[in-house]
Formats: C-alpha cells, sequence, structure tokens
C-alpha cells in the first residue's frame, strides 16, 4: 500500500524537483516551506473570519500560493530528460493584488493608526499571515542573494500580498466595530499604519 512516510527524510534531507538531494535548511526548502506554512496560516484565518468577500479571496489566493510554492522549489531545477518550466507566477497575480489593496485602502478609517493585534481572533490571525507572509519573503531575498534563480515576480507578489493580508485584518476589525489602534490617544506619531 501507499503511504505518505517515505522515510527518506530522516536523515534530514529532501529532493528538490530535480531530484536532487539537499539538507531540509537549505535556503530554497525553508523559502517554499514558510510559503507552505503561510498557506496553512491563511487556512485558519479564513476558517475562523465572518466576511465572505474576504474569506473567498483568502481561498483564491491560497490557491495561488501553492503555484508560488512550486516556482520557488522548482528553481532551475529540472527532472533529467525533460524540459520543464516551473508554474508561472505572473505579473496579473501581483497586479489583482493590487487592486485588491486600492479596493481596500479606499475603506474609509482603514490606515487611522499602526495595528495592535490582538483586539479581534480573525484579525489577529491575518495578522499572523501578514508576519508570516515577510517571513517567507526575506527567505526568498536570502535564497536570490545567494545568486539562485528566482523570479522578481514571486517577491513583488509576497510583498503585495502582505500589505493585503495586513488590510483584510483591519477592515474586519472595522467590520466588528474594534478599536485595534496602537496609540490610545496621547503619544503622537504617524498618522497611518505600514504593513511593515
Amino acid at each position: 500500500t501507499m503511504s505518505i512516510s517515505t522515510q527518506r527524510g530522516d536523515t534530514g534531507e529532501t529532493s528538490l524537483i530535480g531530484g536532487r538531494r539537499v539538507s531540509k535548511a537549505d535556503l530554497r526548502v525553508e523559502a517554499y516551506g514558510t510559503i507552505d506554512e503561510l498557506i496553512s496560516v491563511m487556512g485558519f484565518a479564513r476558517s475562523i473570519c465572518e466576511n465572505d468577500e474576504v474569506r473567498e479571496r483568502t481561498k483564491a489566493i491560497q490557491r495561488e500560493l501553492f503555484a508560488v510554492s512550486s516556482a520557488v522549489a522548482a528553481g532551475s531545477e529540472k527532472k533529467p530528460g525533460k524540459k520543464q518550466e516551473p508554474p508561472a507566477v505572473t505579473k496579473e497575480m501581483v497586479e489583482a493584488l493590487t487592486s485588491d489593496v486600492h479596493r481596500a485602502e479606499a475603506i474609509e478609517g482603514l490606515l487611522a493608526d499602526w495595528a495592535l493585534p490582538g483586539e479581534h481572533a480573525a484579525a489577529a490571525a491575518f495578522d499572523v499571515a501578514r508576519t508570516t507572509c515577510r517571513r517567507a519573503e526575506r527567505q526568498v531575498v536570502r535564497l536570490r542573494e545567494t545568486g539562485e534563480k528566482v523570479s522578481p515576480d514571486v517577491l513583488a507578489y509576497l510583498n503585495r500580498l502582505s500589505d493585503l493580508l495586513w488590510l483584510f485584518g483591519r477592515r474586519l476589525e472595522k467590520e466588528a466595530g474594534v478599536d485595534g489602534a496602537l496609540r490610545d490617544g496621547k503619544n503622537p506619531g504617524p498618522g497611518w499604519s505600514r504593513a511593515w
């Protein structure tokens, strides 16, 4: 019978798409593994989100992230004897996220202050997703800085997605009538939050 437990990774190594064995701590494995983590964190956020539009958009993005993860995992690796291109992460995918960001930013009062996660469960879950997305982005940058091939659209996608995840959190707080602002009104500072 078939089993998901091959035991081939018991020594701390895994196979890249081309079959080459690398450490499970390899930068490429760290990068696509963190995108996998992001997909799961977003799934949790979606499971407790009460806004239908945010929930459906999150699900669609989770599906896209499988392509992003595969593109990172593939890199320049190819299976012997096969011409195999990694799944495309396109400018259109990035532009769709940019449009989502602009639509969310147009909601009055959304960019009022820095956010303090934790006032609303689903919003806090999207904040965890945002920070996971930023970590994935940093790992992809590290991978690229070693000279490995990474599509620039992958980085643009992750950068834009982290902005959108932050905005989803703020939107859910606003719709729930929750004040997730960092400051209590006594301390001056910038007038709106950044998604870091």
